[in-house]
């Protein structure tokens, strides 16, 4: 950003202990490689936001990093953080507290790395709900007056907007009232920020009329599985696994997003924010450590598999979606289904159902946008057909849209899995999209598309 070099970090999320390194951020000089500044993302004494983590939690307490894409302003001069949840990620028991400054929005001055504003988005995070992706640097007009704005969006499906200089949100943004925790020795914020506008671009919380209900024998496999876990509205706080005969929480958006590390597209033209998110569940039980975890925590994070109805998702579809977001005004112009799901499942055969959204495989991405000045790409990794496995190497697909209605106006199959977001470049007079693929366990490689040289016939 400038003549600075800004460095985040990656640290262990579910590490076996409280005491984890922290996710400072430096800024190094390009010239020289000198280290110019350190700014802590954990508060250390004497600093503003070290009274949010009590009894000294500060002084072991680690995460609390930028693992994902930075954006800089290099007219103001300012660096943007998205930043993560602190250790551990779904026990906060040993770190009491709002946490400063987990999961929020930071913005340094990228010469001195001094903080010039922040927004906390999740207070004393207990859900991963960390920002994923790079936030966006937009130009929109709000009521009459054009703003220099930043736009971050998030797991949990929601879009903050910010003016880039102040920090000041362009909508209210309240503090609402949210459920306490029942683990013992946690500690809960007794509310988290709920932006007014934009409207939450994915569901939010689940409850029982968010089953799979697409046939009455899927309702009633819902309906068990269900009952074995607890669910509820956003931010709903994990349990110990077992308590009252449930087996874990269950979170909606999960872990995964919502929003994930493809972020969003903007088109500067019309004012419209492109987020691909997954209505995915994410599931946590607590649990002591067990007699082979040497470990200070007094609860350890344990997944479990919560799985729907015959192998499919436990809520309704879509489970991906696209949704397009006026900066403007504050509002979804529109949204639509992304990918078409498991339509071949033997469960949904003979059902004249619309489009259901993919089963995002590859990295947990729902699928990564690029907005151009007449369409938005979207390139997409999902399951093989008749396939449950998301883990296994899946299919990819580079989709166009029209960006101001989102229907659907090409689509290409890629010869392997979507590994990372599609770009766009001109040579010659000629423009290219090129997209990289390869699953896990696939070489990786970049496929290239061109529209027709400016010589040839259209096509």
């Amino acid at each position: 950003c400038g003549d600075t070099v800004i460095m985040g970090m990656t640290v262990n999320d579910f590490g076996l202990t409280n005491a984890m390194p922290a996710g400072h951020v430096r800024g190094y000089d390009a010239r020289t490689g000198k280290k110019k500044w350190v700014f802590h993302t954990v508060p250390q004494a004497g600093e503003p936001g070290n009274e949010t983590w009590l009894e000294d939690s500060w002084r072991y307490t680690g995460n609390t990093n930028v693992w994902s894409w930075m954006s800089c302003d290099e007219e103001l001069g300012l660096v943007f953080l998205p930043l993560a949840t602190p250790s551990s990620d779904y026990y906060g028991g040993h770190r009491h507290g709002d946490n400063l400054y987990a999961e929020s929005l930071v913005a340094l001055d990228a010469r001195t790395g001094e903080r010039k504003w922040h927004f906390q988005a999740v207070h004393h995070g207990l859900w991963d709900y960390d920002f994923p992706c790079a936030p966006n640097l937009v130009d929109v007009t709000v009521d009459g007056r054009p703003v220099k704005a930043v736009a971050q969006v998030s797991k949990q499906g929601f879009t903050y907007v910010f003016e880039r200089a102040t920090g000041k949100p362009l909508w209210p943004i309240e503090e609402r009232p949210v459920a306490a925790s029942t683990v013992p020795g946690e500690w809960t914020a007794p509310t988290q920020p709920f932006p007014t506008k934009p409207p939450p671009f994915d569901r939010q919380g689940l409850v029982e009329s968010d089953l799979l209900d697409l046939t009455p024998e899927l309702k009633k496999e819902a309906l068990i599985t269900f009952s074995q876990v607890v669910g509820g509205p956003l931010f709903t706080p994990p349990i110990v696994a077992g308590a009252d005969g449930k087996r874990a929480m269950v979170q909606l958006p999960g872990q995964a997003g919502g929003a994930n590390w493809s972020g969003a597209a903007f088109d500067p033209s019309s004012g419209l924010l492109f987020v691909p998110s997954q209505t995915r569940l994410g599931t946590m039980g607590l649990s002591p450590p067990s007699g082979r975890q040497v470990s200070d925590l007094r609860y350890m994070p344990q997944f479990v598999e919560v799985l729907g109805p015959q192998g499919l998702p436990l809520i309704n579809p879509p489970w991906t979606r696209l949704t397009a977001i006026d900066l403007n005004q504050g509002t979804i112009a529109w949204q639509v289904p992304l990918g078409d799901g498991p339509r071949d499942h033997p469960a949904l055969a003979g059902l004249d159902l619309p489009k259901l959204g993919a089963w995002p495989i590859s990295g947990l991405v729902p699928g990564w946008p690029l907005a151009t000045k007449t369409l938005l790409f979207v390139a997409q990794a999902v399951a093989k057909p008749g396939s449950t496995d998301r883990r296994a190497p899946g299919d990819g697909w580079l989709m166009a849209f029209d960006k101001a209605t989102g229907d659907e106006l090409w689509r290409f199959q890629l010869p392997k899995a979507v590994g990372g977001a599609p770009m766009t470049y001109v040579v010659g007079g000629r423009q290219y999209v090129v997209v990289p693929v390869g699953g896990r366990t696939e070489e990786q490689e970049l496929i290239a598309l061109a529209l027709p040289a400016p010589s040839a016939a259209p096509n």
